[in-house]
């Protein structure tokens, strides 16, 4: 028997049948990419709960590959997302675990490989509407939702390095409008998860990164 996504029968739209499994899958998919360099040589997708078990048939696979590539939830390629990774040279998979039932129901772990070797994963979770939560970064748990632009920030967890954090965002007159700190465990490594209401400019990279304790910052814009 052939199979047919809901996406053969509702056309081009791009919702399909749920915002969880469809828009918010894209919209996990889509941060996940801003936070590694482009472009991506391989991601693998391990789907939770009712993504593991719906996923082909509500089109969750398409959205999230559709996401990765820096897809929005209402753009029409994401129909045909699977054709046009393989033209871009991505290897990708999904993988369902049903056996770890200790999540939310909409919940992915994101593994992104890049062209230059850099790893990084991400879990998120859809919580219905369109909405989502980024709820760890390379297994560090962490609170991100995407709704405004910010920048995520890896480094030491030292002494100072948030204090440089917020010196060089006043210094181009940024707005906080939340900021978070999460660390693997004292000394190690820690994320500052900084979110704006207004748009970043993209030079404030190059201008936190100053800093020798600084693995490496993102900058997210919504």
């Amino acid at each position: 028997m052939s199979f047919i996504s809901v996406f053969d029968v509702m056309g081009p739209n791009m919702i399909g049948p749920s915002s969880s499994h469809t828009a918010g899958a894209a919209r996990i998919a889509f941060l996940a990419q801003k936070m590694i360099m482009p472009p991506l040589k391989k991601v693998e997708f391990t789907l939770y709960g009712s993504f593991a078990r719906t996923y082909k048939g509500h089109g969750t696979d398409r959205a999230l590959l559709g996401g990765i590539m820096g897809f929005s939830t209402d753009d029409m390629r994401i129909r045909n997302s699977f054709d046009i990774a393989r033209d871009r040279g991505i290897d990708f998979s999904f993988t369902p675990n049903e056996s770890e039932t200790d999540v939310h129901p909409n919940t992915v772990d994101i593994h992104m490989v890049n062209d230059q070797g850099q790893e990084m994963t991400v879990r998120g979770e859809s919580l219905g509407g369109g909405k989502v939560r980024i709820v760890e970064i390379n297994h560090v748990k962490v609170d991100f939702t995407g709704e405004y632009s910010a920048i995520i920030v890896i480094h030491q967890d030292t002494p100072g390095v948030v204090a440089y954090i917020t010196r060089c965002l006043s210094e181009r007159n940024i707005n906080i409008a939340f900021m978070r700190l999460f660390r693997e465990s004292k000394g190690t490594t820690a994320y500052t998860i900084v979110e704006s209401d207004g748009h970043l400019p993209e030079d404030i990279v190059e201008s936190i990164h100053r800093n020798a304790n600084i693995h490496d910052v993102m900058v997210v814009q919504m």
